[in-house]
C-alpha cells in the first residue's frame, strides 16, 4: 500500500466511525418516538373517550348502543354503536402491528447478521401499516360523528391518537428512507 493509500485510510477511519454512531443514534430516535406512538394509541385506545359535546354525553370507542337497552337507545346510536366496530379493529390491530414492527426494528439494532436490514425495513413497512389502520380508525369516527364534532370538542384522548397516527407514518418513512441511505 503507498503512503498516499495510507493516509487516506487514516482519514476515513474516524468518518466511517462517525457514520456508524449517527446511523444508531438515528436508528435508536425512530425506535424510540415508534414506542411512543405506541404508548399514546393503546392509552388512547383504552380511555376510548374522544369527542366531548355539550349537554351530551361523551361518545367514545368503547361506548355502545344496544337496542334493547333501558332506556332504550335512538336508531341513530345504535347503527353508530354497530359501525364503531371499525373504528375499534382497525385501530386496535394498528397497535398490534406497531409493536411488532418496533420489535423487529430492536432486534435488527441487537443482532448484526445479514438479515438485520431486512429485518428494519420489515419493521418499518410494519410501522406503515399501522399507520394506515390507525388512520382508517381515526377518519372513520370523524366521520361517523361529525355532526357532533361541530357542536362538539375533541378530548385531550383523541389528540393523543392523532399524535399517535402521524408519529406512525413519520417513523416508517424515515426509517425505511435511513435504510436506504445506509444501504
Amino acid at each position: 500500500m503507498t503512503a498516499i493509500g495510507v493516509q487516506l485510510q487514516k482519514k476515513m477511519s474516524p468518518r466511517v466511525g462517525s457514520q456508524k454512531f449517527f446511523e444508531t443514534f438515528l436508528r435508536v430516535l425512530i425506535t424510540l418516538s415508534a414506542g411512543t406512538a405506541i404508548v399514546l394509541s393503546s392509552i388512547s385506545i383504552c380511555d376510548g373517550n374522544w369527542l366531548s359535546a355539550p349537554e351530551r354525553p361523551l361518545f367514545g370507542v368503547w361506548d355502545t348502543c344496544r337496542a334493547d337497552q333501558d332506556p332504550p337507545c335512538s336508531e341513530e346510536a345504535v347503527r353508530l354503536g354497530k359501525v364503531m366496530v371499525v373504528v375499534r379493529t382497525s385501530t386496535c390491530l394498528a397497535v398490534v402491528l406497531a409493536i411488532f414492527g418496533m420489535e423487529l426494528m430492536m432486534v435488527s439494532q441487537l443482532c448484526d447478521d445479514g438479515h438485520c436490514r431486512k429485518r428494519w425495513a420489515m419493521g418499518c413497512a410494519m410501522l406503515l401499516a399501522a399507520f394506515l389502520l390507525s388512520s382508517v380508525g381515526t377518519v372513520t369516527y370523524v366521520f361517523l360523528l361529525r355532526d357532533v364534532a361541530i357542536y362538539g370538542a375533541f378530548t385531550l384522548t383523541f389528540w393523543a391518537q392523532f399524535l399517535a397516527v402521524f408519529l406512525f407514518f413519520l417513523n416508517a418513512i424515515s426509517g425505511l428512507y435511513l435504510n436506504r441511505l445506509t444501504a
